[in-house]
């Protein structure tokens, strides 16, 4: 399979390439190639991913579950090359808000793959690591446990406002780099406040739809479909207010008691002109966070969200005969890292890279 692999990529013999963790639909990798790193491969356990990866990257899907993946097997994927880079942004499902309560720090079952990151790491030993996590990672003993499998690298860390960055969204992300070649840390912001990319700039050029409507010309610019009641709602919404600009005979009952006050962008619209809130595996509900468009009375669509998140805007997500599913797609583009996020450490890399030798390159 690992000779096929290289074939396909047709790369050559790289001195530097990246395999890629936890891949998902391609979002860190498609930003790592954009910034001009190569990847061979995408490693991860949902087969739906599969399409979208490999028709929108010069790169092979494998489909295997990382706890069962053996270090010697990635090691042959970087055959020949000189510099490896593994990068992975493992499921944060375990360290989100939405799932706070009822955990313990204890269930191996919740922390594993980030440990599985790091064992991978002590038995492959790439030269370059790289993990995007969200920021709760960072009050559990599994992350302390994550920096013991990277003894003899040099570690930065740090939580990142994403639109400092040029990624439309108040995202904030845990961003390591880690290498044996010596210092190395993430380029310096490019936006301060006030230039912030936002939901207009970056949205708003998209055709107009309705509740439960399409693009013709695009299958996933598509909005769910919305109750009478929600209608009504959104309909009452103003954008970046709540449900509290409500009449009260639209109010849910959650919002009657008091700890549904603790929630104001629930049934929320987006605002024009600031960034979009952190794009999340239900954004294309309306009831399920910020996600109103600004102005016309729906939920932001799945290729709405998914520029949001600095997709392309022509990136495929499944075979244009394979029927829409809001769930499946959603769960792709809130769980995948921001393009941008992914070439922005591409160019981390690549300049640490440069310092520690002028002549890094391809051939």
């Amino acid at each position: 399979m690992y000779n096929k692999l290289k074939t396909d990529c047709n790369k050559g013999n790289l001195k530097v390439a990246c395999v890629d963790l936890f891949c998902g639909v391609g979002g860190l990798t498609h930003g790592l190639i954009r910034g001009g790193i190569p990847v061979i491969a995408g490693i991860d356990v949902d087969a739906y991913c599969r399409f979208a990866y490999e028709k929108n990257n010069e790169a092979i899907f494998i489909e295997r579950d990382i706890s069962m993946l053996q270090g010697n097997e990635v090691t042959k994927i970087f055959e020949d090359v000189e510099i490896k880079i593994l990068a992975g942004c493992a499921p944060c499902q375990p360290f989100s808000n939405y799932s706070r309560k009822n955990r313990s720090l204890d269930n191996a079952q919740k922390w594993g793959l980030i440990t599985e990151f790091g064992r991978l790491i002590r038995e492959i030993q790439p030269e370059v690591v790289t993990m995007e996590n969200v920021p709760q990672v960072l009050e559990h003993k599994v992350f302390r446990q994550f920096l013991e499998y990277l003894d003899g690298y040099q570690i930065w860390w740090q939580v990142i406002d994403c639109q400092h960055y040029g990624i439309p969204q108040t995202r904030k992300r845990l961003v390591l780099l880690a290498s044996k070649l010596g210092k190395i840390t993430l380029i310096d912001p490019v936006l301060q406040k006030g230039e912030y990319p936002t939901v207009r700039q970056t949205i708003a050029h998209l055709s107009p739809l309705i509740a439960g409507g399409s693009d013709p010309n695009d299958s996933l610019h598509r909005a769910s479909s919305l109750s009478k009641l929600n209608l009504e709602r959104i309909k009452a919404s103003k954008p970046g207010g709540s449900w509290r600009d409500w009449d009260k005979s639209l109010l849910a009952e959650c919002h009657r008691k008091q700890s549904g006050k603790t929630y104001p962008g629930v049934y929320g619209r987006m605002e024009w002109d600031t960034p979009a809130p952190t794009i999340t595996t239900q954004c294309f509900g309306y009831g399920n966070g910020r996600f109103g468009h600004p102005e016309q009375d729906r939920a932001i669509s799945l290729r709405e969200a998914a520029i949001l998140q600095t997709f392309p805007e022509d990136y495929c997500f499944l075979p244009h005969t394979e029927r829409i599913s809001f769930s499946r797609i959603g769960r792709m583009i809130g769980n995948a890292v921001p393009v941008r996020l992914g070439e922005v450490i591409a160019l981390s890399i690549l300049s640490h890279l440069r310092n520690y030798d002028g002549s890094i390159g391809w051939i």
